[in-house]
């Protein structure tokens, strides 16, 4: 069944002109979908839930306040579109609340303020202590950007819209970035709901923290059901597209799914290309669903979804 699903899984990718990485686990059950579990991927803006489980872990040790309140100035912020990159002003804020507009809305500039507080080898560390073996976290999301930059040329970003100038980004090279497996997302995902990455009320924070990102067109679109709560982190470059969250079903079944994928296409809008996370997901949890169904586990709707068929 394992190698059924995975087939297609794999013609659902190439459908939407991507090649794609999957590792799909019931958090309770350990049964799983391995669609290249073990493929060493490049994160992007996923690396922040590493970086939320350290800031956590440094929390529970003592060593930082999450109410702290930290200054950011105007100037001297990472770039991005999004939270305290795009914002004009100083900010007042706390590492709480910085942690939230990294997760929500994958905002660089708070993920790299974050970074300064917990470091790079603490993060590293925490990953370590978690059996991540093959997730390392190489430079800042700042330091990311200018590997951008210096590999696009005096051109820019319009460089990006050639395939050659693409395939020698050194961002795109998982071992010359910050990088991971789908298996170790899973297993990252599965400790932060089992309340074993941390103490249970720190788990409980990152767990609601997931819960409120605004990105719907990914691993959530997988899922259209008013009673299934969908929670992940994304990541974006260019022809990357990347999620990983943790699928909740009302009669309690959950699934940690982390999805990782490369268009062929440079363009930066492809709806397709996002959608089929959320189409791989949903087929692998519903083989999940069910496989325990067969199991004799508990009751749960099957493979149809809450409320109707596939596909409604």
């Amino acid at each position: 069944m394992t190698t059924s699903i995975a087939r297609r899984i794999g013609a659902a990718f190439a459908e939407a002109g991507v090649t794609g990485h999957l590792h799909a686990v019931d958090i309770d059950s350990g049964a799983e979908v391995d669609a290249g579990a073990d493929q060493p991927v490049v994160t992007a803006s996923v690396h922040k839930l590493c970086l939320l489980v350290a800031l956590h872990e440094q929390a529970e040790a003592g060593r930082l306040d999450l109410a702290e309140r930290v200054e950011c100035p105007a100037d001297d912020r990472t770039s991005g579109p999004t939270g305290l990159a795009a914002m004009l002003d100083p900010v007042l804020i706390s590492l709480r609340d910085m942690a939230y507009l990294m997760m929500a809305v994958s905002d660089n500039g708070a993920a790299d303020l974050l970074l300064r507080r917990v470091g790079l080898d603490a993060v590293n560390a925490t990953t370590a202590r978690l059996g991540l073996e093959r997730t390392r976290a190489l430079h800042t999301f700042r330091e990311l950007f200018a590997m951008l930059r210096e590999d696009t040329g005096p051109q820019g970003a319009p460089s990006l819209r050639s395939p050659h100038v693409v395939a020698g980004l050194r961002a795109l090279d998982p071992a010359r970035t910050n990088h991971t497996t789908p298996r170790d997302m899973t297993r990252l995902l599965g400790a932060v709901w089992r309340d074993e990455a941390c103490l249970p009320g720190h788990c409980a924070a990152m767990r609601r923290i997931l819960g409120l990102q605004v990105w719907p067109h990914r691993l959530a679109s997988g899922f259209p059901f008013d009673d299934v709560r969908v929670s992940g982190k994304t990541g974006s470059l260019p022809t990357v597209r990347n999620e990983v969250g943790v699928v909740e079903y009302p009669d309690g079944g959950r699934y940690a799914v982390a999805v990782f994928t490369r268009s062929a296409s440079t363009a930066a809008t492809l709806p397709a290309a996002d959608a089929v996370i959320g189409t791989a997901a949903r087929m692998a949890v519903d083989a999940l669903r069910a496989r325990g169904s067969a199991a004799g586990g508990p009751a749960r709707p099957g493979a149809d979804g809450p409320g109707g068929p596939a596909g409604r």
